[in-house]
């Protein structure tokens, strides 16, 4: 089974490689936010609570976030796999996924990480802005903060799975294909 974190900055190309190593490896896509938006719009008992954070103003706990998680993994035992999308964020939520999966005696295979610099991000997510119709997309000054919590609040994750020797940097420059074969070279030796 491979478990699988792809990691990197908003814009560093981590959707596209995603749906390039789904279909390859048949894992699982699991996206925090995805989870989310189901959970809330089935009115499920945690999208309940998640509602209620939200319309305060409120992060959403870890522990239900968590729950989500473990929603979504349990209901495919079939899987090969997963790859883990928007989480963990923190290293709590690493610890707490860690915790998860030793649960179901299973475990992060790899945190792959795409490496880009942030002058290059800032154009990729600016371009993607033209047609994405997201606001936050266009304004540089909202591309620059993300990126800064990006680095503060969510990098040291990688060092967290690098001390598991789970870490993998990837630099996440060069076509599509490029990219994708060193991470499959990295999956390959799993």
């Amino acid at each position: 089974m491979i478990n699988l974190i792809l990691f990197g900055p908003p814009g560093s190309g981590k959707g596209t490689q995603a749906a390039k190593i789904i279909e390859k490896y048949t894992l699982i896509h699991i996206s925090t936010g995805d989870l989310f938006r189901y959970e809330m719009s089935h009115d499920t008992p945690l999208g309940m609570q998640a509602k209620e954070y939200i319309g305060k103003g409120e992060l959403v706990p870890d522990s239900i976030t968590i729950g989500m998680l473990r929603n979504k993994v349990e209901s495919h035992p079939e899987a090969k796999g997963f790859i883990f999308d928007g989480f963990p964020r923190t290293i709590p939520q690493a610890e707490a996924l860690d915790a998860l999966l030793t649960g179901m005696e299973t475990s992060i295979s790899a945190l792959i990480a795409l490496e880009v610099q942030d002058e290059e991000i800032i154009k990729r997510i600016m371009l993607r802005g033209e047609t994405s119709g997201r606001p936050d997309d266009s304004d540089e000054s909202i591309i620059r903060n993300r990126i800064e919590v990006y680095n503060s609040e969510t990098a040291p994750v990688f060092d967290y799975y690098k001390q598991q020797n789970k870490s993998y940097s990837i630099n996440g420059i060069g076509t599509i294909e490029e990219i994708f074969d060193h991470i499959s070279e990295v999956l390959d030796d799993l």
